[in-house]
């Protein structure tokens, strides 16, 4: 999946992924970690959501990453905030007190990067990607984190031969495959959102299921 891919789907503000408020499952098991409100978190493709908001809410310092940089200004903009930007490596980095939105390429980010990161959040991250590019994701996040971080991990599971991603289905075993050997794996909860999933629904799609992991990295 190229970079154009997203850019035109910001472009042309084709975000149906974007929800209008921060997601249920991160407020109600994000307390259940007990991750210092003084924490960084990290954010792999964030987009403009409003769970960065939230984890702010909790105190933590949130660091996004995000290829978009449409997504990223409208983030600031919308929310009234001024970031102050600079360039690094290869990304523009905008930074204010409680949040640093790291617009570029995912796989170009190093652990120096997200030093002192002890937390992530991932919603939108592994079911963005198509098959090839997973295993390089949970790859490259083994590379980045250091041992003991704790986190959220959300997926979708469903028939990927009834519609295209993204984003993609992604079933249980794959998570064990890709996270099992550097995480620390507990599953939360598991949902049928075919429901409230229109989508999904005019797609043909027969069953659609949330799965929501506790994550700690080795």
């Amino acid at each position: 999946m190229q970079p154009e891919f997203w850019y035109k789907k910001w472009d042309s503000n084709q975000i149906g992924f974007h929800q209008a408020e921060a997601n249920p499952y991160l407020q109600r098991y994000w307390p259940e970690l007990a991750i210092a409100p003084s924490a960084r978190v990290l954010v792999p493709l964030c987009g403009k959501s409003l769970d960065l908001l939230w984890l702010a809410g909790q105190g933590h310092q949130v660091i996004g990453v995000e290829l978009a940089e449409k997504a990223v200004e409208e983030f600031f903009s919308e929310h009234q905030l001024q970031p102050q930007i600079s360039e690094q490596g290869a990304f523009k980095v905008y930074r204010t007190v409680a949040f640093e939105l790291w617009c570029g390429d995912f796989f170009a980010l190093t652990a120096e990067d997200v030093a002192g990161c002890t937390a992530l959040y991932d919603r939108a991250a592994l079911i963005a990607l198509p098959d090839a590019m997973r295993q390089r994701y949970a790859e490259h996040l083994q590379q980045l984190l250091a041992p003991g971080m704790k986190g959220l991990v959300i997926t979708l599971d469903y028939d990927q031969s009834q519609i295209p991603g993204p984003p993609f289905a992604v079933n249980d075993d794959e998570v064990q495959r890709l996270l099992g050997q550097g995480w620390q794996l507990e599953k939360l909860e598991e949902r049928d959102i075919l429901a409230e999933s229109p989508k999904f629904l005019q797609g043909g799609v027969e069953w659609l299921v949330e799965r929501i992991y506790r994550v700690s990295s080795r």
